[in-house]
């Protein structure tokens, strides 16, 4: 009969617990508050309440019950506080299992309220049964109500010398600052990537699994600087093993997690930022096809227009967590695209991400977005705006014989070399310049977005600019409007043509988030019924005779009638 792996089960221990540090020196990544505590136990100077901060699996919880450890520590031949837990203590199994009875442990989450508090200080003036200090620590502190708070405020104003305070939370803000002042302070940092791949790699040779180190980093980068998240993740990556003993590949741990490779995500990148919305649809499609969740590419998308950004500015001072081949992609990326076309992008991408995690359906919102960030990739870089409305009024100042029109649109297959346009960075865009035409382009001045509509002969354009555009502003040879449906947006290229055939000169055109004035559809529905509203409020609807009466027309009177004398002069 074969063995039933049952028994094995029911004792396995997950790793977080498994490999929970035993003593300071186990703890990764946290060498600034060690050091200090080190130096405070050797000196005396033991603070009588510790208030420890960070985010979630990062080690609070750990560091408390080390700290009640030091405080008790006790061998035969130590009989003072030591931060040195290398030999175990008389109390020191009993406070890390939390069975100790003078170390007191409270879920501030789950017992917030004054009458918790009490109960809990009710045994403070008490000394110690057997330990050296009775330690209290409380949980998720934050949680705490107004009254707890005041509650623990006195016994922390005037604590007995046995007694010791340690305190753990994910929201510092929310602590009083009349308890924060009160409390040694340890902000438990992050553990950086590479730092935490290293441990689990550690771990995983330990345990005798094989992980990749693509797969370890994959791992690391997800945790985001939680060694207990990391561990789960890696406890639940040595699933994918499948217990054949082989081992466990970065494709296993990237479809576990749901991410899109970092070269694929480079490619989607650069298809938007460089306005390829059909690329860029693609990509996204085959990598939501191999796995990878929507709301994680646009975080990932997120992370690349960040690195991006960093190439650009710190050039060869830039560290990056990529592989090299990568890292030359990213910096020809910093190259190519400046700093506005990056921070726009930025900003296109930080909306999206909430869109996409909040949206029915997440795929179509990521390519909705992805749609609009090709869009703006179509658009001039934002440093370009100013020089390029002054270099063409420039040209056009000097005369109209041989004035280059430079468009806005995408370059044709057929379009002559393009014309750099040098900016203050250095980079040179390449902007659509057409071979020089006639001085007899329109002049056309068009003050106000409703003139520019009035020349439009095209009626369904002119319905779209009506129905479709909230102007921001408007002004000669440059605009800013909002589209108010999605899949309207290229109205905004539509405008930027129509505008330069009935000027003769190029425009700007800029759409941004914000809404501005209401669509002019909109505005003249609200005129009417404003119009409608005040006709009716004439005394004459109020007139018992006409109370079944039905209206027919409301005529403005003519300039020279005379009240009871409906004939003009010209009449008489």
């Amino acid at each position: 009969m074969a063995d039933a792996p049952a028994q094995t089960n029911e004792t396995y221990q997950v790793l977080a617990r498994k490999y929970r540090p035993s003593t300071f020196e186990d703890m990764i990544g946290q060498d600034a508050m060690v050091t200090t505590l080190r130096n405070a136990f050797k000196t005396g100077r033991i603070a009588h309440a510790f208030m420890l901060t960070g985010v979630r699996g990062i080690g609070k919880t750990t560091t408390a019950r080390l700290l009640a450890r030091a405080l008790n520590y006790e061998t035969d031949a130590v009989d003072h506080p030591s931060v040195e837990l290398d030999k175990p203590g008389r109390h020191c199994a009993a406070i890390m299992a939390s069975t100790h009875m003078d170390v007191l442990e409270m879920d501030a989450a789950s017992r917030t309220g004054v009458d918790n508090m009490r109960e809990l200080l009710d045994g403070v003036r008490y000394a110690p049964a057997d330990a050296r200090y009775k330690v209290y620590i409380i949980d998720e502190v934050h949680m705490l109500s107004a009254g707890a708070f005041n509650a623990l405020l006195k016994t922390l104003e005037e604590p007995p010398d046995h007694a010791k305070f340690i305190f753990a939370t994910t929201e510092i803000r929310k602590v009083p600052i009349t308890v924060l002042s009160r409390c040694q302070r340890f902000d438990l940092r992050r553990v950086e990537a590479d730092e935490l791949a290293k441990h689990l790699k550690s771990i995983a040779e330990q345990e005798g699994i094989q992980v990749s180190d693509d797969g370890l980093a994959l791992i690391a980068r997800a945790a985001e600087g939680s060694v207990r998240d990391g561990l789960s993740l890696l406890d639940q990556a040595i699933v994918q093993s499948g217990l054949s003993g082989e081992e466990v590949t970065a494709e296993q741990v990237r479809t576990m997690l749901g991410l899109a490779d970092r070269v694929r995500l480079i490619d989607l990148f650069e298809h938007a930022m460089g306005g390829d919305a059909k690329a860029a649809l693609t990509a996204m499609r085959a990598q939501y096809d191999d796995g990878a969740a929507p709301d994680v590419v646009m975080g990932d998308l997120l992370d690349i227009c960040h690195e991006v950004s960093r190439a650009q500015t710190l050039g060869q001072d830039a560290a990056f967590d990529f592989a090299p081949d990568q890292v030359e992609r990213l910096r020809g990326l910093g190259e190519r695209f400046t700093t506005g076309q990056l921070t726009r992008a930025w900003q296109i991408l930080m909306g999206a991400h909430g869109e996409v995690r909040q949206a029915p359906v997440p795929l179509a919102a990521a390519e909705m977005a992805l749609l609009k960030l090709a869009l703006a990739g179509q658009m001039p870089p934002p440093e370009l705006a100013a020089q390029i409305i002054e270099q063409a009024q420039k040209l056009e100042a000097e005369g109209g014989e041989g004035l280059p029109i430079i468009t806005l649109d995408a370059p044709k297959a057929a379009a002559p070399a393009p014309a750099p346009i040098q900016t203050s960075s250095a980079r040179s865009v390449a902007m659509t310049a057409p071979k020089p035409v006639a001085p007899a382009a329109p002049t056309l001045r068009l003050d106000t977005f409703e003139d520019y509509v009035g020349q439009i002969d095209d009626l369904r354009l002119r319905s779209d600019l009506e129905r479709y555009v909230s102007v921001v502003s408007f002004a000669d040879g440059q605009a800013e409007v909002h589209i108010t449906e999605a899949r309207h947006n290229g109205l905004v290229g539509k405008m930027v043509r129509s505008l330069q055939e009935l000027t003769g000169k190029p425009w700007l055109v800029s759409p941004v988030e914000a809404p501005g004035a209401p669509p002019l559809a909109e505005r003249r529905r609200t005129a009417k019924a404003e119009q409608a509203a005040q006709d009716r409020s004439h005394p004459a609807f109020d007139h018992p005779l006409l109370k079944d009466a039905k209206l027919l027309e409301i005529r403005d009177r003519a300039p020279n009638v005379i009240a009871g004398n409906f004939k003009s002069e010209e009449e008489r």
